[in-house]
């Protein structure tokens, strides 16, 4: 029998396997997102092994189709990415609630985990902050570096501090875990003022 949890996360993974955009990691070619979808997973399981079912999810969902509101459709502009940014939080949400409609979740179930997917009530609500641990933690270990590539160091700097801010203290122990280049964990040291 498959539980609801194994059919929404083959539905969830499903999706992300459209993913048109391609990701190489370590020699092979992923869609992009179902590559982000299973890093967001498999971080959560490390940092935290026993989250809620609804985290797993709103985890593996955090980024689900997003492919689909391209960026260059809203202004390019703090406000255009702002706006971008809500209105995928609201569609990751969404997306998801249907496909867990569909797996048979009842209506608190999924209410909590789009509560999660639009990461509500962060600092206050102690999921919201386990899933934005994660997620700068997946953002330091494997997105850093393309930044490096196409960012000057002052706004590198202050890309990560923006990170370190919206973590909580297990999420900062757990990312100077993290294997970093040299150059960049001078970076981060240098930005924390470490």
């Amino acid at each position: 029998m498959t539980t609801p949890f194994q059919q929404a996360s083959q539905w969830i993974d499903a999706e992300n396997a459209q993913d048109p955009n391609i990701e190489i990691h370590e020699s092979i070619s992923f869609p992009k997102e179902l590559l982000y979808s299973n890093r967001m997973f498999a971080r959560l399981m490390d940092f935290c092994p026993s989250a809620s079912e609804e985290v797993q999810i709103a985890s593996k969902a955090q980024h689900i189709c997003r492919w689909k509101i391209a960026r260059d459709s809203y202004p390019m502009d703090r406000v255009g990415y702002l706006k971008w940014r809500e209105d995928l939080k609201k569609f990751h949400a969404q997306t998801t609630a249907e496909i867990l409609k569909k797996a048979g979740y009842d209506d608190e179930f999924i209410a909590r985990v789009t509560f999660l997917i639009e990461k509500k009530l962060l600092k206050k609500d102690a999921e919201t902050q386990l899933l934005e641990d994660v997620i700068c933690l997946v953002f330091l270990e494997f997105y850093l570096e393309p930044f490096v590539a196409k960012h000057d160091k002052e706004k590198l700097k202050n890309i990560i501090l923006k990170t370190w801010n919206k973590m909580s203290e297990e999420g900062h122990a757990a990312a100077l875990k993290i294997d970093y280049t040299s150059d960049n964990f001078a970076l981060i040291k240098e930005a924390l003022g470490l």
